[in-house]
C-alpha cells in the first residue's frame, strides 16, 4: 500500500488561499479516480475538487469553512498500487503544519465524521415534550368536527382534543363555549408553535457576501436617491413583444431597464466607473459591464453582462437567464462573476416601493428596481390608472455628486417612459 497526498492545486490566478465549503467524502470512505472529494470557494467561484486517484480516504486537511493555502495538502488518501509511493515517503508538513504520522501513529488518530456534523448540531426534542406532542396529536385525530369547525380552530390556536361536546361531534357553538370559558388559555388567531433556536455557521458565498458589505458600508459614502417613473408604455411593449416573441426568451422588464441605463450611461460616464480608493484613482469606463445581481440558494451572487451597451433587448435577455442559470447552479466562471462597472438588482414583484442597495466596490454606483403599482394619476385635466415604479439610485459620494445621479435618473426618464425611443 502507498499513500498520495492531494494539494490544492491553484484554481485562479492570484489566489493564495481558498475555502472550504462542503465536503463530499469522509476519513475512511473509499473512493474512485475522478470521484468529487470536495467544493472549494475563491471570491464567489466554487469549484469541484476531484480525486486523481482511487483509494480509502486516511485525512482530510480541515473543517467546512476554513480557509486552506494553495499548494497545501487537502486530502491523503491511501493507495492500492505503489503509483504515488515516492511521494509519500518524504514527510511533508500537512495544512496545520503537523507531520505525517507513522502507521501506529495513525492507527491513534482518532477518526473525524465530517459529514456526521451537521447531525451532530440538531437540537432533538426532549422525550416528554415529543410524548406529549404524539398525544395531543392523537387527541386531535380522534376529535370529530367539519372542516370549517378544524379551520377556524386553527385560526383561533384552538386544540380540539380540549374542547368538550355532548355527542363527541364538536360544533361552532362547543367552540363558542370554549373560547367564554377557556379563561384566557387560548392562543391568538394565527399563532404558531415557537422554533428551537439554531446555529448556522457563516460559510463560504455567505461569508464573502458578510465580508463584502461590511467593507463597503466600512469603505463608502453612500447616498440613496429615489425616482419615479411611468412604465405603463413599456409593460404594453413589453407584453406585445412577448406575444410575438417565436424562439426568443421571455422579456422582463430587466432587458429594457439595461438598455435604458447603458444609453444613459455614455452620458454620465462618472457612474459607470470603479474607484482604487488607495492609489486615489477612478477609471470610467467606455463599455458597460453590467452587473445582474441573482438570488441563489447560497446567497446573492452578481453576474457579469459584458457590453451591454451594444446588445438587444432579446439578447440581453438571454444572457440574464444564461447567467442567473449558471450562478444558481453554481457553474458561473470567475469572468462571468467579475469586472462589473454597474450593478442592477431587482426583487420583482416582492422589490417593495423603495430600496436602499449597497454599492458594490469597486464600482461606484447600483440601482435597485422596486415592484410596479397601479396608482391614479392627474393627466390634462383627468385622472387616469397607470403602472409606476421607483427606481433607487446609491452612489459613492466620493466621487459621485448628487447633481449627477439626479440627472442620470432625469435622462433615464424618456428613455423608459417612450418604448419607441428606447428601441430606435
Amino acid at each position: 500500500m502507498a499513500t498520495f497526498e492531494f494539494r490544492l492545486p491553484d484554481i485562479g490566478e492570484g489566489i493564495a488561499e481558498a475555502e472550504i465549503v462542503a465536503w463530499h467524502v469522509k476519513v475512511g470512505d473509499r473512493v474512485e479516480e475522478d470521484q468529487q472529494l470536495a467544493d472549494m470557494m475563491t471570491d464567489k467561484a466554487t469549484v469541484e475538487m476531484e480525486s486523481p486517484v482511487a483509494g480509502k480516504v486516511l485525512k482530510l486537511a480541515g473543517e467546512v469553512g476554513e480557509q486552506i493555502p494553495i499548494g497545501s495538502i487537502l486530502a491523503v488518501i491511501e493507495t492500492d498500487g505503489a503509483a504515488a509511493a515516492a511521494e509519500s515517503k518524504d514527510e511533508v508538513p500537512l495544512a496545520d503544519g503537523s507531520i505525517d504520522p507513522t502507521p501506529e501513529q495513525e492507527a491513534a488518530i482518532p477518526v473525524t465524521d465530517i459529514a456526521d456534523e451537521p447531525v451532530r448540531a440538531e437540537r432533538r426534542a426532549e422525550p416528554e415534550v415529543e410524548a406529549r406532542q404524539a398525544q395531543a396529536s392523537e387527541e386531535r385525530s380522534k376529535a370529530l368536527a367539519s372542516p370549517a369547525v378544524r379551520q377556524r380552530a386553527r385560526d383561533l390556536g384552538i386544540d380540539l382534543g380540549q374542547v368538550k361536546s355532548k355527542d363527541g361531534r364538536i360544533r361552532h357553538a362547543d367552540l363558542d363555549a370554549y373560547l367564554l370559558y377557556s379563561g384566557g388559555s387560548v392562543s391568538a388567531r394565527g399563532s404558531v408553535a415557537a422554533r428551537q433556536d439554531e446555529t448556522v455557521k457563516v460559510v463560504g458565498l455567505r461569508r464573502k457576501i458578510a465580508e463584502n458589505m461590511a467593507e463597503a458600508n466600512r469603505r463608502i459614502q453612500h447616498f440613496t436617491l429615489v425616482e419615479e417613473f411611468d412604465v405603463t408604455s413599456l409593460e404594453e411593449a413589453r407584453q406585445m413583444m412577448n406575444r410575438d416573441r417565436g424562439d426568443n426568451p421571455k422579456l422582463t422588464l430587466l432587458p429594457f431597464l439595461i438598455t435604458a441605463m447603458s444609453g444613459a450611461l455614455a452620458d454620465f460616464p462618472m457612474l459607470n466607473a470603479t474607484f482604487d480608493d488607495e492609489a486615489m484613482v477612478v477609471t470610467r469606463h467606455g463599455s458597460v459591464h453590467m452587473g445582474v445581481a441573482t438570488q441563489t440558494p447560497n446567497g446573492l451572487m452578481v453576474a457579469t453582462i459584458r457590453d451591454a451597451q451594444s446588445k438587444s433587448v432579446w439578447q440581453l435577455a438571454s444572457e440574464i437567464g444564461r447567467l442567473s442559470e449558471a450562478a444558481r447552479t453554481g457553474k458561473a466562471t470567475r469572468d462571468e462573476l467579475s469586472g462589473a462597472t454597474f450593478t442592477i438588482s431587482s426583487l420583482g414583484p416582492m422589490g417593495g416601493i423603495t430600496s436602499t442597495p449597497v454599492v458594490n466596490p469597486p464600482q461606484v454606483a447600483i440601482i435597485a428596481v422596486n415592484k410596479i403599482e397601479e396608482k391614479l394619476v392627474p393627466i390634462d385635466d383627468e385622472i387616469e390608472v397607470r403602472k409606476r415604479m421607483n427606481l433607487s439610485l446609491s452612489c459613492d459620494h466620493r466621487v459621485v455628486d448628487g447633481w449627477d445621479a439626479a440627472s442620470f435618473l432625469q435622462a433615464m426618464k424618456p428613455l423608459i417612459e417612450n418604448p419607441l425611443r428606447l428601441l430606435s
